[in-house]
């Protein structure tokens, strides 16, 4: 694709030539005669950001000089996976790099492939903060995003005999060239101790903490830029460091480990993303690793607004606060702590300012989302966070009982403190309390938010919960992963593509009923699948039909998402092939990816029977190549980039009611992919904008789901015995057909199905079988298949992060010019 309409400038082209070449001398220390592969990307690299640089200088400056609103954004993950071309496409000098670089015979597209993507996510969360940095930066929002730079982040997936290996993701092992390490910029974080009252000068009572270790939040600066250099916004990492490196008295007296015991203590808080908190000790550590990354970004932006204001009493005016998911909650005691403890604000003030300041999205309905800490751990890590929440707590229930509420059950569920099995601290209420507002990132998830987790803190605080329905950035996920779909809606609706998709993109709808635009639309879509076989074929080694339909779930491996009622599927199909030769079967593809939290057993059990599937059916010549069944290890950003455009069919098949919004549904149906799924999250808003009849809605509703579950009717006996073909597969599953080296692997995962059905795979499965035969029908009805495809992207463009952004900035943060 070209990133711009005329052939490079050849002066343009000689002079990012020469500025690669000298980064090569002087910052990689190589001549190009010696220089490897990864030699020649860190020079590439290097040289980008150096253009980037001058737009970022130039914007802090303006933005200094007018003063203008800030944006924090506090996530727990960024999963912004490779930068190299989503810079320099950014940057309008893609194809200025690559004739620079095929000048020195060197092939930009196979460099690219060398950078890692940065293990800073897990999955749709992390996506989603990039899309929105990328967008922040795009119109011109004036934005810091703050997180831990993980040294190893999560974990690299690895399938050994069918099972998931976690292995260490060592994406920083040749460093990273885009980051600005900013040893000056560094603050302390401290834990535990203990809290003493003494009273001031001026006859104040005030609290000093004291606590037993404290460790170092080292910065480090990687620049965000927006589309066609729109402006450059700084995403702001934070490194654990010890306080002291070494301890030299005991290193010299031969205790060599004990010396180094507090930096290894210290680090440990950036070293993983997730760790398992199975354990009392993970727990601690996923809590050490929240609250620091939150106090050192507080910390920060409370100096920077100090260097520009001389006062904080404006800081809602000047600066927002956005809490992407319960994570970074403890914001909420930390701003309190900080201007009560250390700026020495009255505490009615600090709370307006605090609650003015702090805004909230909650990305989950699922109980154990909604983070929770025991108090006992809370009064040990964070003894004077623990004092303010329970203060925040009384004056709340105080103010309740003011206004003449009384209602235990009510008063209890508002409550900062769960007093149920063991005291808890409720992180969702917390940020519920601490913000002045509270979003869901869909509409349906907005208005179950309202119904369920929040129902009786929204009849107190009706104003503060709104919905902003999540969006793609179509930089990356329509212009970088799929560039002949991007020529070719180009060469139709012109360059306003790349520049306004959301009023562009709808003009395309006329087209869906040109046979010639139909035919261009199926070839640059097959050439994409050619590449997905072919990477399938080097991996591990599966041939793959590239005219067989492909039929694609990637995403995080959890119960709710129901890879298990995909696989259901996929073995009720294979039997059908083997069984039923009298019915005519299209040619499928069934493509799986994801990675499973490492202490999830049962996720993790339904990769292993994901492999132990596809080595059956891909090992069966009866199948006559009618269905293949294939799991990629290691699913990342890069990996989706190959996988979307390649896409016929998307499965977005959750339980109703229990996923929040979903991205990569949009991903999909911009790439033109159908999609086939239940009315979940932003499943929803996309069937009532691309039309039902040109997507596969199968199963219960979430009212239906909800009233299910109130009447706890787990029991799927009945489901079963009323579909045949599911009884069959479960058969199979608990006579160890697709287990011979385990013939009892599977009975407890069958148990589960037929006594606990929670997420209601059974009860979905029948109604979701005769969906897929409608896919299959469609399938085979070829022009009206890819009328439906060109629809799908002709009306996806609502989906895009720049509308998310821009209601956020309008609505929430008031941060827009």
């Amino acid at each position: 694709m070209s990133d711009e309409t005329l052939t490079p400038i050849p002066d343009q082209v000689a002079a990012f030539r020469v500025a690669v070449l000298a980064k090569l001398a002087y910052s990689v220390g190589k001549d190009a005669e010696h220089a490897t592969e990864h030699d020649w990307f860190e020079a590439v690299a290097l040289a980008t950001r150096d253009y980037m640089v001058d737009f970022w200088l130039d914007d802090e400056r303006r933005t200094q000089r007018k003063k203008q609103k800030r944006v924090y954004y506090l996530s727990l993950e960024f999963l912004i996976g490779r930068l190299l071309f989503d810079s320099l496409s950014n940057l309008g000098l893609l194809d200025i790099a690559r004739a620079a670089l095929a000048e020195v015979d060197v092939d930009l597209d196979r460099i690219r492939t060398l950078e890692p993507d940065a293990a800073l996510g897990n999955g749709g969360l992390g996506r989603l903060a990039a899309c929105f940095m990328e967008s922040m930066a795009t119109l011109g929002v004036t934005a810091h995003g703050y997180g831990i730079r993980y040294e190893h982040g999560l974990f690299r997936q690895a399938i050994v005999d069918g099972w998931q290996q976690e292995q260490t993701e060592t994406w920083l092992d040749f460093g990273n060239p885009w980051e600005f390490e900013r040893p000056e910029v560094v603050y302390a974080v401290s834990f535990g101790g203990s809290v003493t009252s003494i009273t001031d000068a001026q006859g104040h009572q005030r609290q000093i903490w004291q606590p037993a270790e404290t460790v170092r939040a080292v910065a480090y600066d990687t620049p965000v830029v927006g589309w066609r250099g729109a402006s450059v916004n700084a995403l702001r990492l934070w490194r654990a460091r010890a306080t002291e490196e070494l301890h030299l008295e005991r290193f010299n007296a031969g205790d060599h480990l004990g010396a180094v015991a507090e930096v290894a203590r210290a680090e440990s808080i950036s070293r993983v993303l997730y760790p398992a908190d199975s354990t009392e000790a993970g727990q601690e550590l996923r809590l050490r690793q929240e609250y620091f990354f939150v106090s050192a970004s507080l910390k920060d932006l409370l100096r920077r607004h100090l260097s520009q204001h001389s006062t904080l009493l404006n800081l809602p005016q000047q600066a927002a606060i956005q809490l992407n998911d319960t994570h970074p909650s403890i914001a909420v005691a930390e701003l309190m702590r900080l201007l009560v403890d250390e700026h020495e604000l009255p505490w009615d003030k600090a709370w307006e300012l605090t609650v003015n300041t702090l805004s909230y999205t909650n990305h989950t309905l699922l109980p154990e989302a909604l983070e929770s800490w025991p108090v006992s751990l809370m009064e040990r890590l964070l003894p004077r966070h623990m004092q303010i929440i329970y203060l925040i707590n009384a004056h709340h229930i105080d103010a309740l009982r003011a206004q003449g509420l009384h209602d235990f059950d009510l008063l209890r569920s508002v409550s900062l403190i769960e007093e149920g099995n063991g005291r808890r601290v409720r992180m969702g209420n917390l940020a519920f309390l601490g913000s002045h507002s509270i979003n869901g990132v869909s509409a349906l998830h907005t208005q179950l938010m309202r119904e369920t987790v929040f129902t009786d803190l929204h009849r107190l605080y009706p104003q503060r919960i709104n919905n902003k329905t999540n969006g793609i950035t179509f930089r990356r996920w329509l212009h970088q992963a799929n560039p002949a779909l991007t020529q070719l809606l180009r060469e139709h609706l012109g360059d306003g593509v790349l520049d306004s998709p959301e009023e562009t993109l709808p003009q395309l709808e006329p087209f869906a009923d040109k046979a010639a635009f139909r035919k261009r639309f199926i070839e640059q879509r097959r050439q994409s699948k050619v590449a997905l076989a072919a990477l399938v074929q080097e991996r591990l080694n599966i041939t793959l039909n590239p005219d067989a339909l492909f039929d694609v779930q990637v995403k995080r491996i959890h119960e709710y998402k129901r890879q298990l009622l995909n696989l259901l599927h996929t073995v009720a199909l294979y039997q059908a092939i083997r069984a039923e030769h009298t019915t005519e079967w299209a040619p499928r593809v069934k493509i799986f990816a994801g990675k499973a939290a490492a202490s999830y057993h049962q996720a993790k059990l339904i990769i292993k029977l994901a492999n132990d599937v596809a080595r059956m059916v891909n090992n069966d010549p009866t199948v006559r190549g009618l269905l293949k069944v294939v799991f990629l290890p290691n699913y990342n950003v890069s990996l989706a980039e190959s996988i979307i455009p390649a896409a016929d069919l998307s499965e977005q098949i959750s339980t109703a009611g229990m996923e929040a919004s979903g991205t990569s549904n949009m991903k999909f149906a911009l790439n033109g992919a159908l999609t086939i799924g239940t009315l979940d999250g932003a499943n929803v808003e996309m069937s009532e904008r691309i039309g039902l009849e040109n997507m596969f809605i199968f199963g219960l509703t979430a009212q239906q789901v909800n009233v299910r579950k109130r009447a706890n009717d787990y029991n799927s006996e009945a489901a079963i015995a009323a579909s045949p073909r599911l009884a069959e597969v479960l058969l199979a599953l608990r006579s160890g057909v697709f287990s011979p080296d385990d013939p009892a692997r599977y009975v407890g995962l069958v148990d589960e199905l037929t006594w606990n059905d929670r997420f209601l795979v059974c009860a979905d499965f029948d109604a979701y079988w005769d969906a897929q035969r409608q896919v299959e029908n469609l399938w085979r009805q070829h022009q009206r298949w890819w009328r439906a495809a060109v629809l799908n992207t002709a009306r996806t463009g609502w989906f895009s992060s720049d509308r998310t952004i821009r209601e956020y900035a309008t609505d929430i943060w008031h941060a827009l010019e």
